[in-house]
């Protein structure tokens, strides 16, 4: 149940994200297509931040301590351009216009999914009553 809440934050920040980051678009045929995409785009974003950050901290240690932790959000921005291009694969209707777009999209993306997260009750991650 954890995962799908999960899922739909990341879907909806996304959304937000495409909304308000230009440079970042799902550009689908309908508003079906678009919404499936969004929630596509979303997995797969939550899949390569599941396998790919703790990897990329515990490699990064150093740059992430020398940059005082700024180094996280080029990282993010890359894990977000990777999700583009993963997108792009599978031919899904979404892309990312560059460096910046991605970097500001994974800054509103953060921020928008920790809001969402904080509004959303604790029970689905599986803490006692």
């Amino acid at each position: 149940m954890g995962f799908l809440v999960r899922l739909v934050i990341n879907a909806i920040a996304l959304w937000i994200t495409t909304l308000v980051v230009s440079g970042i678009e799902v550009t689908g045929s309908s508003t079906g297509r678009d919404v499936l995409t969004v929630i596509l785009v979303a997995f797969i974003f939550g899949i390569v931040n599941a396998v790919l950050k703790p990897i990329i901290h515990v490699v990064g240690c150093v740059f992430y301590i020398l940059t005082l932790g700024l180094f996280a959000l080029v990282v993010n921005a890359l894990l977000f351009l990777l999700t583009d291009w993963i997108a792009d694969k599978i031919d899904l209707p979404f892309s990312i216009d560059g460096f910046w777009p991605a970097f500001w999209g994974a800054i509103v993306m953060a921020v928008v999914s920790w809001l969402i997260a904080l509004v959303v009750p604790d029970r689905w991650e599986g803490k006692a009553d």
